[in-house]
């Protein structure tokens, strides 16, 4: 008996280490995350030395297809069967939120970098999930707050109809109103739609100061294309992003981007340490720069890494997450953040503008700096400490 157990015991210890990217892989969300966000895994794998704890580290890959009910199979599947112990990346509001009640039950680790509805560290908060890049009150608090710094005060709101979009909306509005602006109404489309026609049509009718887009994706870039061509800008409107990757710039392209604000974790031509991980991913990528949710798979790899070598098992969750949130988070995009107990990453945000196409001077180079938010300010609202079930 006892050399049995031994010889499971060594069997058991030289598996590897398995991290799992759930993303959507081909559909309307593939160019801000997909198979960029693998990319960023595999540098993040390469950077820890290739394995933990005297382990190999190995990433799989999985498709959604953008349904909550094949991301949450492949996510008990990959915990329950396939020695999965991390799951990274998830966008889609909805499906993270399934991923995270299944990453709570079987002591797991997801970490979302895609995924951005508030209620992931609010109302749903796990002691085992992350939410590592931005979130919709972040965003919200930020953008919203800008905006208000031009004199809009009236708004109306293009949203998806799902729970990022719901999440984004009330949490916009929440600061909206606070400052004392007022939203006019809502026009919500589903997921994938095309023709954005009669939503523009109600948002330019509204005669609202700003019209804020609330989609990703190829939604979002269809909805922008769409506004430009009923002229909602050109008849002095606002057009705001809620949520904006560099990937829907480079599909929309300046002439019709140019001076739209946005709000962003990151950009790679920030400064020298992004530019240099940049690099290394577009070598990988065709010369695709990555996005804030890549470069935060990225981040979040690496750091659960350093938190499985510190906690000494992958296979504890709750003593991985709590290894997690006592090492600072430091790597090129993040530098010296504390993890809160909601498991959101104290990080700094950045407002940009889209430049102009005389502005830009090579391929990528899309966003002009317009201020750098502090991660106190740019934090939600901190709810109650997860570690002890929310």
């Amino acid at each position: 008996m006892l050399i049995c157990s031994v010889s499971q015991l060594v069997a058991q210890t030289s598996d590897p280490v398995k991290v799992g990217v759930l993303n959507d892989q081909s559909g309307i969300y593939a160019d801000l995350a997909g198979p960029g966000s693998v990319i960023a895994a595999r540098l993040a794998v390469e950077d820890a030395g290739g394995s933990v704890l005297g382990r190999n580290i190995e990433v799989v890959v999985a498709d959604h297809q953008g349904k909550p009910d094949i991301g949450a199979s492949i996510a008990r599947r990959w915990y329950d069967v396939d020695g999965v112990t991390a799951i990274f990346d998830v966008p889609v509001s909805s499906i993270a939120l399934a991923v995270q009640e299944i990453a709570r039950q079987k002591n797991r680790i997801a970490a979302f970098s895609s995924a951005s509805a508030s209620d992931i560290i609010g109302k749903s908060c796990s002691p085992t999930t992350f939410q590592w890049t931005f979130n919709t009150l972040s965003a919200a608090r930020s953008t919203a707050s800008a905006v208000f710094e031009e004199g809009a005060k009236s708004w109306y709101f293009v949203a998806a109809d799902y729970a990022f979009g719901r999440a984004m909306v009330r949490d916009a509005t929440t600061v909206i109103n606070e400052k004392g602006g007022r939203v006019i109404g809502t026009a919500w489309h589903a997921l994938g739609t095309s023709d954005f026609a009669s939503y523009l049509l109600q948002a330019q009718s509204s005669g609202a100061q700003v019209v804020a887009m609330v989609s990703g994706g190829s939604d979002f870039i269809n909805v922008l294309k769409q506004s430009n061509e009923f002229g909602l800008a050109a008849g002095g409107q606002k057009i705001v992003s809620m949520q904006t990757f560099i990937s829907d710039i480079h599909s929309i392209g300046l002439p019709i981007a140019q001076n739209l604000t946005l709000t962003a974790a990151f950009y790679w031509d920030l400064d020298d340490e992004t530019r240099a991980w940049s690099k290394r991913f577009g070598a990988l990528s065709g010369g695709r720069m990555p996005t804030m949710a890549q470069a935060g798979v990225y981040s979040a790899v690496r750091h659960y890494l350093k938190g499985v070598a510190k906690a000494g098992t992958s296979e504890d969750g709750a003593a991985v997450a709590a290894a997690m949130r006592e090492i600072p988070v430091e790597d090129m995009m993040t530098h010296g953040a504390r993890i809160r107990d909601d498991g959101w990453v104290m990080r700094n945000l950045y407002l940009f503008r889209v430049k102009t196409p005389g502005e830009s001077k090579a391929p990528w180079d899309y966003y002009k700096l317009l201020s750098r938010i502090d991660a106190d300010r740019a934090a939600p609202p901190r709810l109650p400490d997860c570690r002890a079930g929310g």
